[in-house]
């Protein structure tokens, strides 16, 4: 089974080639450019370099959310295109997913995004002989209730994802700096890419999960954004 995956949600961005969940090819970007101008020249470019063709391709894989809405948007559409385009089913898969599926040692891996407001997307993940299990569902968190959480865990905890070094620069300016075993991911493994997005995807369907038409893929964004908050403010004041 070939996956061509996809991952835009954030501040990078990637496209990779998988083949039985054994990486072809995979580019990855972190400049700062937008994920309009370089997703499809690295999904071109990863196809190219695997030797394969849109036809070849069984699935296509993206990351549908949480993270940033322009970005999940983007990859979304992206994949629904290229779904269009060649028929080809699709497998939306959680940001956050895709994050613990950079790691195999035993840990709690603790994903997390940068949400704004002194939030972060998150979820928890333990890797247990190379196997990994969700240990809750994707949230928005307040960053002191997350740090209370992992102050229970007993574990090793990786703390990975976008949002990882100001999670480990919050947690050093509330206080909570030695109450739990943590350690930041490596820059190499810290951010949600290609691979992991097409890793997650494979667990997936093993695990009996089914591609979608593309039609019924859509983006998970957790919470409104700023524009549909302002406009319920806004109702809410017309209201009184």
């Amino acid at each position: 089974m070939k996956i061509l995956a996809l991952e835009c949600s954030a501040v990078t961005a990637s496209a990779a080639v998988l083949d039985d969940g054994r990486l072809l090819s995979e580019g990855f970007l972190n400049a700062g450019l937008t994920h309009s101008q370089t997703l499809m020249p690295l999904c071109s470019n990863a196809l190219k370099l695997s030797g394969t063709d849109m036809g070849d391709i069984d699935v296509i894989a993206v990351s549908n959310g949480p993270g940033s809405f322009t970005g999940i948007r983007i990859g979304v559409a992206a994949a629904k295109g290229l779904g269009f385009a060649e028929d080809i089913k699709c497998v939306g898969v959680s940001t956050l997913d895709a994050i613990a599926h950079n790691f195999t040692e035993d840990a709690i891996v603790c994903a997390v995004m940068d949400a704004r407001r002194n939030q972060f997307y998150n979820a928890l993940f333990r890797i247990e002989n190379g196997a990994i299990t969700r240990l809750c569902e994707d949230r928005a968190v307040a960053a002191a209730d997350l740090f209370s959480e992992l102050c229970c865990c007993g574990e090793k905890i990786i703390i990975a994802g976008d949002g990882a070094g100001l999670c480990v620069r919050l947690i050093e300016k509330n206080g909570f700096s030695g109450k739990f075993n943590y350690v930041i991911a490596p820059e190499n493994l810290r951010y949600q890419r290609g691979y992991s997005v097409g890793a997650a995807a494979v667990d997936f369907i093993k695990n009996g999960g089914q591609p979608i038409p593309p039609e019924l893929l859509v983006p998970t964004y957790l919470r409104p954004s700023q524009a549909e908050r302002e406009l319920s403010l806004k109702k809410k004041k017309t209201a009184v």
